[in-house]
């Protein structure tokens, strides 16, 4: 049971910006106010010291070798992967599949679930705020199999229709591909509720995680999905590691996406016998580091708590969204009822990267693009928003330095 928000004691700032070493940087002798935690989070130095202690006194390669430093590494990641099951309450560390992020956790899906199994006729289902990497796969794998995508439509908060969705849910649906939380809106889907609605009709689930796993306690027990992603730098942990989560009897139906390495138990000319699970979906040699400073994230922000750590951004968002909502000319992109902590939006005659340039002049890091969503710009009519997304390190002083940059960006540009 998820503990009541009003007992949680306060964060500490002061304490916890301590523990990220680049937050006490000058940008421009400005002090670094770092607002582009959607894109990619900072790391504590328990991440960075746990990656330096494995490369220090730890390297060899996992799961081949019998000398001590081999087996130590083979603790080390494995320990990690447990760390990572335990964080997702996952029912088995088979269920954790390492790869290199969100993305190729979707391809891996799109290519070892989806193409030895879609037919033409058959549908996708995903909707219209997805990022990129949740659609182009679904995409290349209809070009493949003859499938068909469909999109269920938003509305101008950013709200999915979900009665457009239950209509969409045919006989020949077999896969709903869904974002938990959307990075350029900041929109947090009811993803329980609309898994079960896809399960009640035997259809096959993926939840994008990416943005959902660094604000918000996440629990494949009740989500109920099949598949589940994430990256590991948007968690406080390194880049280039991520996590596939799925249901042990999915994982162990599909064949294996690459060949070689640790994928196999034995090979011959005639034909290879492939590893148990996880394995099967780990070919070559892993990000062992990579997965070692993802489990010391995992720790640290447990350590934290993630109820606490929900509340103090809460806070950040409604603050942020009240300020920013008060600048003239300035219109918020996406206002849904449940968000996470960030706010996209546009300031009236000023192109969004002009508004990044200004801003990093003194000292604050956003995002200004598409955000790997042109879909959600599309659909907006805008061509980029500025994003403005928010970690539970940051402070109310710098969203006010944000509004104040905010206000000389308008005096020069507007």
């Amino acid at each position: 049971m998820a503990a009541d928000p009003s007992t949680l004691a306060p964060l500490d700032l002061t304490r916890i910006r301590q523990d990220f070493p680049i937050l006490s940087r000058q940008i421009r002798g400005r002090p670094l106010a770092y607002l582009d935690n959607g894109a990619s989070a900072q790391r504590p130095r328990a991440v960075i010291e746990a990656e330096s202690d494995y490369y220090q006194q730890h390297h060899a390669n996992v799961h081949r070798g019998v000398h001590t430093l081999s087996q130590e590494a083979t603790d080390l990641f494995e320990g990690a992967r447990e760390k990572i099951r335990r964080f997702l309450n996952a029912a088995s560390p088979r269920e954790i599949v390492f790869v290199r992020g969100t993305t190729e956790a979707i391809n891996l899906v799109a290519q070892s679930w989806g193409r030895p199994r879609l037919v033409p006729g058959d549908e996708i289902v995903i909707t219209w705020l997805e990022h990129h990497a949740n659609i182009v796969p679904w995409q290349q794998l209809c070009e493949q199999t003859g499938a068909a995508l469909k999109v269920v439509p938003i509305d101008q908060r950013g709200v999915v229709d979900f009665d457009a969705y239950l209509a969409m849910l045919g006989p020949r649906t077999r896969m709903v591909a869904i974002a938990h939380v959307s990075n350029a809106l900041g929109t947090v889907l009811p993803v329980e509720q609309f898994i079960a609605a896809a399960r009640e009709r035997g259809i096959t689930t993926l939840v994008d995680g990416a943005q959902a796993v660094p604000h918000q306690r996440v629990d494949m027990q009740s989500i109920g999905c099949d598949f589940y992603a994430f990256s590991g730098h948007k968690l406080y942990g390194p880049t280039g590691i991520g996590v596939l989560y799925g249901r042990e009897a999915e994982l162990s139906a599909m064949p294996p996406w690459q060949g070689g390495g640790d994928m196999i138990l034995t090979v011959s000319f005639e034909r290879t016998t492939y590893n148990a699970l996880p394995y099967k979906f780990e070919a070559g040699t892993p990000n062992i580091a990579g997965a070692i400073g993802l489990g010391a994230a995992v720790d640290y922000v447990e350590g934290i708590g993630l109820e606490r750590i929900a509340r103090h951004e809460a806070d950040l968002l409604a603050y942020a969204t009240e300020r920013l909502g008060a600048i003239p000319g300035l219109l918020i992109i996406g206002t849904a009822p449940e968000k996470a902590s960030l706010v996209s939006f546009v300031v009236e005659g000023i192109h969004p990267h002009d508004l990044g340039t200004i801003l990093d002049a003194e000292g604050i890091a956003i995002r200004t693009g598409h955000h790997c969503a042109m879909p959600v710009m599309d659909f907006f009519g805008v061509p980029a928003t500025a994003r403005a997304s928010f970690a539970f390190y940051n402070t109310r002083a710098e969203i006010d330095a944000l509004v104040a940059s905010l206000g000389h960006a308008r005096e020069m540009l507007g």
